[in-house]
């Protein structure tokens, strides 16, 4: 293979170094390219343009392949928790025992929030959304905690533990705060996954009955969106952090672009259109034909994705920690018959498989949480708390490349030609 291209310009050649990653991706190096040849490239989306090189995921979305580290996210949803996960993703390898140990001891000791934080929630409004509070609380940690000295690598374990398990208490306390509860603190003889669902669920009234099924479903959930390459909400905290802000900061800015019903609100999205098909009648097969109507309103949420042009292998897992979730709760959701018969219509209309459009990870994972118990304003939450290792371990690896410097894309302007000011009385 060559390694590099030209580009023939106004009579002139110019290289462009070819850069190819561990998995044989290929890209061309542009970095001289306005210094050498007075042009930038143009585009939108950046659907062509790699911002960096990264060693936290693999994405093939021709194959369906997501691997964390090099390893497989079927495996790591199978054999993992998302704990051991989080420290797989921050540090680039699994924990050993001891590791592992000293993690979750930290995860533990961090848990609590200051108590003059705990007086914010009181002064949110009533009707507060979740991931309003959320980032306002996240970014308020980095007044009562110091920054993090990248250099110390007990620092970095200590202020991602902090993160960790400082965020899962405040979407616990967000979500009490939502319904009027006293807040419930978490518990030193609890997993990560058991605690936010016992402050989520517990009252003093009603304690909450830990099934091994949910936790183990919460589990799989969080790791499935533990990270997912340079998304908008991974690119946020990127290109926020390299303004070189603290890591809250730049994470309070991933969860802000994380909230937009094109990113990490798809999966409410997806709960909605269920709910309207189904007060609707349930006519699925007429569903299908107003998605594929330009002029319709309709939309068929949790199909497609700007990356995979295969199904998500997320999607097939979550599919089945669904059932899993029905079978231990008991739940008869009148959704999930909806839900299969969109997900088999549209694999056997050639209108879609043409197009690429096969259920997402949002499909199945909103009617998951709503088996759960979770309600749909707390499923972008939840999202969150699962790409948070991911949000630390990309903003960790941009502080550590030598080739980082502040992100500033270029434009080609399209406004007015130079003109000059007119006294408001000659203006006509």
């Amino acid at each position: 293979m060559s390694n590099k291209a030209e580009l023939h310009l106004d009579g002139n050649v110019f290289d462009l170094p070819v850069v190819e990653g561990t998995e044989n991706e290929r890209a061309l190096d542009i970095s001289t390219l306005r210094r050498d040849a007075g042009v930038v490239t143009l585009d939108y989306g950046y659907r062509n343009t790699g911002s960096c090189k990264s060693a936290v995921t693999y994405l093939d979305g021709e194959k369906g392949v997501l691997r964390y580290r090099g390893y497989p996210v079927d495996e790591l949803a199978e054999k993992s928790r998302f704990v051991e996960v989080a420290y797989l993703l921050v540090h680039g390898s699994l924990p050993t025992a001891e590791e592992q140990d000293r993690f979750s001891e930290l995860l533990n000791r961090h848990s609590l929030l200051h108590e003059d934080m705990r007086h914010f929630f009181g002064h949110y409004p009533e009707h507060a959304h979740p991931m309003a509070i959320l980032s306002a609380m996240v970014v308020s940690l980095s007044t009562f905690y110091p920054e993090l000295n990248t250099d110390r690598a007990e620092e970095i374990d200590i202020t991602t533990t902090r993160l960790l398990s400082k965020m899962r208490t405040i979407a616990a306390f967000s979500y009490k705060k939502s319904i009027g509860q006293a807040v419930v603190y978490p518990r030193h003889d609890l997993r990560y996954c058991e605690n936010l669902l016992n402050m989520m669920f517990t009252s003093s009234v009603s304690p909450y009955d830990l099934k091994p099924e949910i936790v183990k479903a919460l589990n799989v959930l969080l790791i499935l969106h533990a990270d997912h390459e340079q998304n908008c909400s991974t690119s946020a905290v990127r290109l926020v952090g390299s303004a070189k802000v603290n890591l809250y900061a730049a994470v309070s800015a991933g969860i802000c672009a994380l909230w937009g019903p094109l990113h990490g609100g798809a999966n409410q999205e997806v709960i909605e259109m269920l709910e309207r098909i189904h007060a609707g009648g349930g006519d699925v097969a007429e569903c299908i034909e107003r998605a594929k109507r330009k002029d319709d309103p309709f939309r068929l949420y949790g199909f497609g994705h700007r990356v995979y042009k295969s199904y998500d292998p997320r999607a097939r897992i979550i599919k089945e920690t669904y059932r899993d979730v029905l079978a231990a709760t008991q739940v008869n959701d009148p959704l999930l018959d909806i839900a299969l018969e969109l997900e088999e219509r549209a694999l056997a209309d050639d209108y879609f498989v043409a197009r690429n459009l096969y259920p997402n990870v949002d499909f199945y994972s909103g009617l998951t949480y709503r088996a759960m118990g979770i309600p749909t304003n707390m499923f972008t939450v939840m999202f969150a708390l699962g790409r948070l290792p991911g949000w630390i371990a990309q903003w960790k690896e941009a502080m550590e490349d030598p080739d980082f410097s502040i992100q500033r894309p270029r434009q080609i302007y399209v406004g007015p030609t130079e003109r000059h000011y007119v006294p408001l009385a000659a203006r006509v």
